[in-house]
């Protein structure tokens, strides 16, 4: 696979999830080979969740990095001190805790760099 890379800033909370959605399937079109569908969803899904995670809880604005290597890269970068964490899910009050596990899910054991701003 082609080594790619991409970072995109973002700092304007309103369509900045759909924004970070469109930005990963264009960088994902443009890979030679192709990454398979379901692949390229899984990645999608995993940008969404990340971004919104980084945004709602670490300050509204985060950098997302996108890189095509062998076992690929999504990075998501806000200002927050803080790691992601599992949560009880919020069955009734729409509180969240639903992310976390979809990421774990979508990339198996996903890591967490510590540093200047590496929250999420």
């Amino acid at each position: 696979m082609e080594t790619m890379s991409v970072g995109i800033a973002i700092d304007h909370p309103a369509g900045s999830i759909a924004r970070a959605r469109d930005r990963a399937r264009s960088f994902l079109d443009g890979l030679m080979p192709a990454l398979a569908s379901e692949a390229a969803d899984t990645v999608v899904l995993v940008v969404s969740e990340l971004v919104t995670n980084a945004l709602r809880h670490g300050g509204g604005i985060c950098v997302l990095d996108l890189a095509a290597r062998p076992g690929g890269m999504v990075a998501v970068h806000d200002p927050s001190p803080h790691a992601p964490r599992m949560r009880t899910p919020g069955l009734d009050g729409g509180t969240g805790g639903f992310g976390w596990p979809m990421v774990r899910r979508g990339t198996g054991e996903p890591s967490r760099g510590r540093g200047a701003g590496a929250g999420a």
